[in-house]
């Protein structure tokens, strides 16, 4: 696993053999980081299960402004963190994403672009999706990695773009109250 395009091109990652992590691939990140090429520039991003941090540091990659990184994983944090090495404007959050929420609320940050890829199995995107306005801006993209989970959508959140990659699914959507 490497890191695909921009300033830490070529950047090896490790993070894939971990159990319970499951990387996003090579070409589904090709795919989804040219959709958002125009959308990156100097925006702060939350890469939340950030399992080896492999969306959020594509994202500094490509000019991203900020990125935090949210996953409760004490073994894929120590990898978390060595993966971050060199990369700058980074800030990990060892705890679970209810916690990081109300954390980062707390310290009244607003974020551009939101990654959500948890656990398949787990059915988190929808609580999460629930979660998150406190710390959106009118606009924000809140990018979904998923397999057969049934999304439901609150309302402010409007769909995007949309695609399918084998069995896995990437759902972006538009946060407009």
């Amino acid at each position: 696993m490497r890191v695909i395009s921009g300033k830490y091109k070529g950047k090896k990652l490790e993070g894939f053999l971990i159990s319970g992590t499951r990387p996003t691939m090579d070409r589904v990140k090709e795919s989804l980081f040219a959709i958002l090429q125009g959308e990156l520039k100097e925006k702060s991003v939350l890469d939340l299960y950030a399992g080896s941090g492999a969306l959020g540091i594509e994202a500094l990659s490509n000019g991203a402004k900020e990125a935090y990184f949210v996953d409760s994983g004490k073994e894929i944090g120590k990898i978390l963190k060595k993966n971050l090495v060199g990369i700058e404007n980074a800030t990990v959050l060892l705890m679970d994403v209810k916690e990081a929420i109300s954390t980062l609320q707390k310290k009244s940050l607003s974020f551009d672009i939101v990654f959500l890829d948890p656990p398949y199995q787990e059915c988190l995107i929808t609580p999460t999706l629930m979660m998150l306005p406190p710390l959106l801006k009118e606009g924000s993209l809140l990018i979904c990695e998923y397999e057969k989970e049934t999304i439901i959508v609150p309302s402010s959140y409007h769909l995007w773009k949309e695609k399918t990659y084998g069995d896995k699914k990437i759902a972006i959507y538009k946060y407009l109250p």
